[in-house]
């Protein structure tokens, strides 16, 4: 009995859980600017990419602005890919198919497969059960956030990111 016990034991703690494999995020996300790596946010609600960056990131940028103003839709996104509105997961798919960096689309849960673990250096997935928002270039885009605004926006202000796992796509 005690050598069953130990062998569970030891396969449970050899065995990776669940979150293994993940980098979680902690505290908040804010916009950062980086000299030559940061996207600057206009009067209009669009963003610009720097001169220099990736062309993925200016694809995934040009994207992004396509959707700014449309609304909150849940489910929005997965069904079409050029929607009347979008939910998180549907504008964070959208964005990064594209920018060439995505085939289909995922769920926010899908997102915890996608890429590589961690912060990317350009793009940044944050996503947890129920969310999945994009940081590009140190700037927020999001769906949620803030009460008086839904559906796909840039955002400077600061999130909670705690309980969201980072992924990046490759190289980015």
């Amino acid at each position: 009995m005690r050598c069953l016990l130990l062998l569970c034991s030891l396969c449970l703690f050899l065995t990776p859980s669940c979150s293994s494999g993940q980098k979680w995020a902690k505290g908040r996300v804010q916009y950062e600017h980086k000299f030559m790596r940061s996207l600057e946010l206009e009067r209009n609600g669009l963003a610009s990419a720097p001169l220099f960056a990736p062309k993925e990131v200016k694809l995934a940028v040009a994207a992004a602005n396509r959707l700014v103003g449309k609304p909150y839709k849940y489910g929005g996104g997965h069904a079409r890919l050029n929607d009347s509105g979008y939910d998180c997961s549907g504008a964070t798919s959208y964005v990064l198919r594209e920018a060439g960096l995505l085939e289909g689309h995922l769920t926010s849960r899908g997102f915890f497969n996608y890429g590589k673990r961690g912060k990317g250096d350009w793009i940044t997935v944050y996503t947890r059960n129920g969310h999945t928002f994009l940081v590009i270039g140190g700037l927020r885009f999001d769906t949620g956030g803030s009460a008086h605004e839904t559906g796909p926006r840039w955002k400077p202000e600061s999130r909670r990111v705690d309980g969201h796992a980072m992924r990046h796509p490759r190289g980015l």
